[in-house]
């Protein structure tokens, strides 16, 4: 068996790395040679340098002579020596004298002896190094001779290094030196290998033979497969062609090494590409009768440009395919986009137009729709319908087709009627031999004709069964007539379209019918009365009506209630309970019940809407509303609100004000008391009502929207008219999203000329002097024809006030639309109409006021009742005529009989 790491040596990379191992070793070997010789050099020339020096410095020391020529020089010299060999770091310091007798030594028992070593050049005055075996072993010592002031030598000073000690500081160097040349090879070798592990890679482990043939399955398979390969160099030259290229190229045998402009029958086309060097991807040539797709890229070997490389494939018989296939793309691409274009809207004559829109000019260079006249008012249509033409798209605007709006009764022998029958697509492949078409119109058909549009495919627009209308496709740039490629493609189209063609019909038909619903709930035309001017304006949602309601609802006294009101959500259950809303405010406001009460009842009525809403599962809902009661006479507004915005207060100087009501819970929450706020207004003051759809938008903040209206309004010289304009120019969106109800009333005041009171003293007696001074009062108003009746209703009013009520009593009568009479008491105790029998004495008196009047009715004042009664002027709308004194007072008095006051 082979080991497999000899088998990675035969690799190439394998035995380069081998190679470069064995160079690294080498070379780490020689550097540690010379390493090693190098530092004993040095350190030899050291130990000898520093001999030298230890040696001099002692011998040139200045007491050195005079201990010389003491009696005993080794007492004086031997501690000297010793601490200074200490101290310079050298083995030995010896003195002699000229005979080599030492007086120091490191060990005692050698002073005395002859110096081992050389003295001669000394003793001549010359400094003298060398290396001897002495008495410490192997020593590298210095000997320096010690002169007199004459200039004679007078003693020899020895220091030196034992050779011991020098190779230990060899040896330890020698591991550092070791640790360094160890780590360059492991650096050398790391990097031997990554260099070797690329080239491995590159040539994927294979060895020389085996990447000899490599290259010669290389090249056989170069020339063997079914796409041309070219390679060119910078100048342009040819440098291989494979055998597809020579076939599809019609390259000679010596095209290799030749300019590409000099290959004889080289399309010029393809040489010009090959000699430019740029980029091709996918490019198609045509090459004589072939059709070539031409890949293009640049080489760079070497960081520069230095040719090209160039891949060709014969895609000749992939044309056809190629045609098929795009056709394919371009119809899917055409089916996506109507998906995602046609139905952005729900509205019919949109969605015609997207319609048209979409398939010009990628399928067909003029696209008419034609819908039947009940689709637009969102209706089904009938059999045989009228079609109205929707939506007109071309190429051109100067067709001669039917214009857009036109409505078109279809000859049964047209396409578009057979179809809008049958619901089945027709194809007309020439328009110039269809009679059946031409007999709609013929002068018309014949322009047409002469304009260029040949083709025609007529599809009904079917949706669940139910066809809508007629899609006209035309073609005239085209010469080729549509096809039954072209007619499955329609049909799909068309198909797609219908759907939302018929949502757009359904939510038509349910957005007019919640809007007529709605509208039906809303006030038609406001009310008598006089004392406001009213302006309003009213304008559902475009996205689906909402619950947004007004009134104006007049009440006794010459006093108004304003109302605006919000119901959450949209659609028929929003409008529902609106009307349902609106008209329990009717009915609480006939009651004559302050606001704060008002809106508590209606909370509950919601709350009870709501549990009906959960039982059938249609969600819980809510609502806002705002209720204000104008009072021309004293000129004040008493107000609440149940979560709605406040009311804005245009003063007769321009100044606005928002008024601070209490911020009721919004109605059906429950559980929270409302609160109401009284002001006074000067007369001509704007109150303004409004819904939050008139402030509030998508991009707008509704502060933003506040202030706007607040400097719409700041025009107090405009009637309530022209300032609804200018609310609307400045805020009404475009496309409401919300429904938006705005309400302008114009403050009026009753003047004290048609306001009579009078304090009644709590005597019966009293009532003939009140009843005498409201008969003056009317006779200078001009109602002397209501004098009579008017003095019956105070006489019962006032009587039964004083029987049965309480002090103090009070009479006020009001000349106004219509003439009322007011009779205030201080008891809350409430009357009621019954009809007395024939033997009853009295119980006629309510009987009788309800006969007299108009209307009549009871409020309750916070200390106690107001009963009144209300009779229309002589002449008005609603009166009897101006009957005669005679015939009045008779009535009177048969109908008066023996009734007693209550």
């Amino acid at each position: 068996m082979r080991s497999p790491l000899g088998k990675r040596f035969r690799t190439v990379a394998g035995q380069v790395f081998v190679l470069q191992v064995a160079i690294v070793v080498l070379l780490a070997a020689g550097a540690l040679l010379a390493l090693l010789l190098q530092s004993k050099h040095d350190i030899d020339r050291e130990a000898r340098n520093r001999s030298v020096a230890v040696a001099e410095t002692f011998a040139h020391s200045l007491g050195l002579p005079a201990a010389l020529k003491s009696s005993n020089p080794s007492a004086v010299l031997q501690p000297l020596a010793e601490a200074t060999r200490k101290d310079a770091g050298v083995d030995f310091i010896v003195v002699m004298d000229t005979h080599g007798i030492r007086y120091t030594h490191p060990k005692p028992d050698r002073i005395g002896k002859r110096f081992v070593g050389t003295i001669g050049p000394s003793l001549a005055g010359h400094t003298y190094t060398e290396s001897v075996n002495g008495p410490l072993g192997r020593e590298i010592q210095a000997v320096v001779p010690v002169k007199a002031p004459d200039g004679t030598v007078t003693g020899l000073v020895s220091a030196g290094l034992t050779v011991k000690n020098v190779t230990g500081v060899v040896d330890r160097q020698l591991p550092v030196i070791l640790l360094a040349i160890a780590t360059g090879i492991a650096l050398a070798t790391a990097g031997t290998a990554l260099i070797s592990r690329r080239l491995r890679r590159q040539t994927h482990g294979l060895g020389t033979q085996e990447m000899t043939r490599m290259y010669e399955h290389h090249d056989a398979v170069l020339h063997a497969v079914r796409e041309g390969v070219l390679i060119t160099d910078g100048d342009g030259r040819l440098l291989l062609a494979n055998d597809e290229a020579r076939r599809l190229l019609g390259l000679p045998e010596d095209a290799e090494g030749r300019s590409v402009g000099d290959v004889p029958g080289l399309d010029r086309r393809m040489a010009d590409l090959l000699l430019s060097g740029r980029v091709a991807t996918d490019e198609v040539l045509e090459t004589g009768d072939r059709l070539l797709v031409v890949n293009q890229r640049p080489t760079h070997p070497r960081g520069r440009r230095e040719g090209s490389a160039v891949t060709i494939r014969d895609s000749t018989e992939m044309q056809v395919l190629t045609t098929r296939a795009d056709t394919a793309r371009r119809r899917l691409k055409l089916l996506y986009d109507a998906g995602v274009d046609i139905g952005t809207s729900l509205d019919v004559v949109r969605t015609a137009e997207e319609l048209a829109r979409v398939a010009v000019p990628r399928f067909a260079d003029f696209v008419t729709v034609d819908l039947a006249d009940q689709v637009l008012d969102g209706d089904e249509p009938a059999p045989g319908a009228d079609m109205r033409r929707t939506a007109v798209s071309g190429i051109r605007s100067d067709h001669p087709l039917y214009p857009r709006g036109r409505l078109i009764d279809f000859l049964p022998s047209t396409p578009q009627a057979r179809g809008f029958a049958a619901g089945e697509a027709e194809l007309v492949t020439d328009l110039s031999a269809a009679p059946g078409w031409q007999a709609q119109d013929p002068p018309r058909a014949r322009a047409i004709v002469d304009y260029g549009i040949h083709s025609l495919i007529a599809a009904p627009l079917n949706a669940r069964g139910v066809v809508l209308g007629v899609v006209n496709f035309w073609r005239s740039e085209k010469p080729e007539p549509f096809d039954a490629d072209d007619l499955s493609l329609a049909e799909e189209l068309v198909a797609r379209a219908a759907v939302s063609m018929d949502n757009a019909r359904r939510y038509t038909r349910e957005h007019a019918l919640a809007v007529t619903l709605q509208t039906s709930l809303l006030p038609r035309a406001l009310p008598e009365q006089s004392a406001v001017d009213v302006a309003h304006f009213y304008l559902p949602a475009q996205s689906g009506v909402g619950g947004d309601w007004f009134d104006v609802i007049p009440l006794p006294g010459s006093r108004v209630a304003l109302v605006v009101g919000d119901v959450v959500g949209h659609g028929l259950h929003a409008a529902a309970t609106m009307g349902r809303l609106r008209t329990a405010v009717h009915n609480f406001s006939s009651l004559d019940l302050p606001p704060d009460e008002i809106l508590a009842r209606l909370d509950d009525l919601v709350q009870r809407i709501d549990h009906e809403a959960d039982d059938t599962g249609g969600g819980v809902l809510g609502a806002t509303c705002l209720y204000a009661v104008y009072d021309p006479v004293s000129r004040s507004c008493t107000a609440a609100r149940a979560g709605h915005l406040p009311p804005l207060v245009v003063a007769p100087d321009g100044t606005t004000e928002f008024l601070e009501l209490p911020a009721g819970p919004p109605l059906g929450l429950g559980g929270m008391p409302f609160e109401t706020a009284e002001l006074l207004l000067a007369e001509g003051s704007q109150l303004v009502l409004y819904t939050d759809g008139l402030v509030e938008e998508r991009g707008r903040d509704i502060g933003e929207g506040l202030e706007l209206l607040r400097s719409a309004l700041s025009h107090p010289d405009r009637d309530p008219q022209e300032s609804c304009r200018a609310v609307l120019e400045r805020l009404l969106p475009a496309r409401p999203s919300d429904d938006v109800a705005l309400l302008i009333a114009r403050t009026r005041t009753l003047g004290p000329d048609r306001v009579a009171e009078w304090e009644v003293p709590y005597e019966p007696s009293e009532v003939a002097t009140v009843r005498n001074a409201a008969a003056r009062k009317i006779d200078a108003w001009g109602l002397g024809e209501l004098g009579f009746s008017t003095e019956l209703i105070l006489s019962e009013l006032i009587t039964n006030a004083l029987r049965h009520g309480g002090a103090p009593v009070r009479v006020r009568l009001l000349y106004d639309h219509t003439l009322t009479c007011e009779v205030w008491d201080g008891s809350s105790t409430a009357p009621h109409l019954r009809y007395a029998a024939t033997t009853d004495e009295g119980g006629r008196g309510l009987f009788l006021v309800a006969q007299l009047s108009e209307h009549w009715g009871t409020r309750y004042t916070p200390s106690g009742k107001v009963i009144w009664a209300e009779q229309h002027l002589p002449g008005t709308p609603g009166s009897a005529g101006p009957p005669a004194v005679a015939d009045t007072e008779e009535a009177a008095l048969a109908a008066f009989l023996d009734v007693e006051p209550l």
